[in-house]
């Protein structure tokens, strides 16, 4: 039912809103709003009872526990391992269980913390039974001066005041819980990319020299144990294939062969270009391609998708999530789309067994971009 909002005869001005007790107020409060307060029945009737204190700690304890989760929250998150290691290898099970541990942690935290609210408001807040009228328009300034002492009064009724326990135990939940998730915020951009120095995981693939081993480039025949390496002649004019490092020492390694071929940094697309083609290359890397075979990484420099098209008659290399082109026949560039930096470019040549080989790594880091990455255009 909807009503014209009418106060009492007597109003009182703010000024004597002002001069009233908290309880005054209060009870001016549910008066203007037209509040008839049907049942009110405080749970707790006899203060400091021992069902009272099981209660209080009862509730705490969920709030200790999510406090608890919240430092194993953050503990976990900036301690335990998170480095990838290969299966069998000293420290992989505490590395499977990195992600696991984060997010039941971070879970239990959230979930204690709400359940200890939920028991907080069953357990102490008075079983109350009001009716409202509803009114249109705003509030007016007696109205606004006593809501305040109407949510103090409310807190009163509880005992929240009185109960340090629950109080000390749901700030320490709430401040490491923020405290965690704040940390987690800006872990990623606090984190040094540089830690390594040249030999950074942000910097090097699994193109970089080893001991000056020869890296091979190799192609995926879908079984990993075969070696299938690339010789100038396998392609024809106008064409792409995506190839994949490869070092004889890793022959008979089946976690490196395998690991060569699915890191995330790793797939490269060799471009065979027309005969004639113009060409334009990039400062300091004049002689980074062979001929007319160009290799450049096959992750979009935008947001990081598999740059697997290549259109023969532009020379375009496309990238299929959104739509960035990359020039082949200029240091690729890109031309059209979102993403803003060339694709880095791996150096080769041809050994004196006739295969195309990789001469170093990438010049710099593949992928999207990241904080402070050095780049020259």
């Amino acid at each position: 039912m909807t009503t014209s909002h009418q106060h009492p005869p007597a109003v009182p001005t703010a000024a004597e809103v002002e001069d009233m007790t908290l309880e005054e107020r209060a009870r001016l409060a549910s008066t203007l709003d037209d509040v008839e307060v049907v049942h009110n029945q405080n749970k707790w009737p006899i203060k400091g009872t021992r069902a009272e204190k099981r209660a209080e700690r009862a509730v705490a304890l969920w709030f200790v526990i999510s406090a608890l989760s919240g430092l194993a929250f953050l503990g976990s998150f900036l301690f335990w391992p998170f480095q990838y290691v290969a299966p069998g290898q000293p420290g992989y099970g505490l590395y499977t269980l990195y992600t696991p541990v984060v997010g039941f942690t971070f879970g239990l935290s959230v979930l204690a913390l709400g359940i200890g609210v939920i028991a907080y408001i069953k357990k102490f807040f008075p079983d109350e039974v009001s009716v409202q009228q509803r009114h249109d328009g705003a509030s007016d300034d007696v109205a606004r001066l006593t809501v305040t002492a109407q949510l103090v009064k409310a807190g009163q009724d509880t005992g929240i005041a009185r109960r340090k326990l629950i109080i000390r135990a749901a700030g320490g939940a709430a401040g490491v819980l923020g405290l965690g998730l704040g940390i987690a915020a800006i872990a990623p951009l606090v984190r040094n990319p540089w830690k390594g120095g040249d030999e950074a995981a942000l910097w090097v693939t699994g193109w970089r020299p080893v001991n000056g081993e020869t890296v091979y480039l190799r192609r995926d025949t879908g079984d990993p144990h075969e070696v299938s390496l690339v010789r100038p002649e396998d392609q024809a004019p106008g064409s792409m294939e995506t190839v994949f490092p490869f070092r004889e020492s890793e022959r008979d390694d089946e976690e490196a062969l395998i690991r060569g071929l699915r890191g995330s940094d790793t797939p490269v697309m060799l471009i065979r270009l027309r005969p004639d083609e113009r060409v334009v290359h990039r400062n300091g890397q004049e002689n980074f391609n062979y001929g007319d075979y160009y290799a450049f990484s096959k992750i979009c420099t935008h947001l990081g998708c598999p740059t697997s098209l290549y259109e023969a008659q532009t020379n375009r290399i496309l990238c299929p999530c959104h739509q960035t082109q990359f020039l082949a026949t200029e240091y690729g560039r890109p031309v059209f789309g979102p993403g803003t930096r060339p694709l880095p470019q791996l150096p080769i040549t041809v050994n004196d067994e006739g295969y195309l080989v990789a001469t170093g790594d990438f010049a710099e880091p593949v992928g999207p971009a990241f904080w402070e990455r050095r780049y020259n255009p």
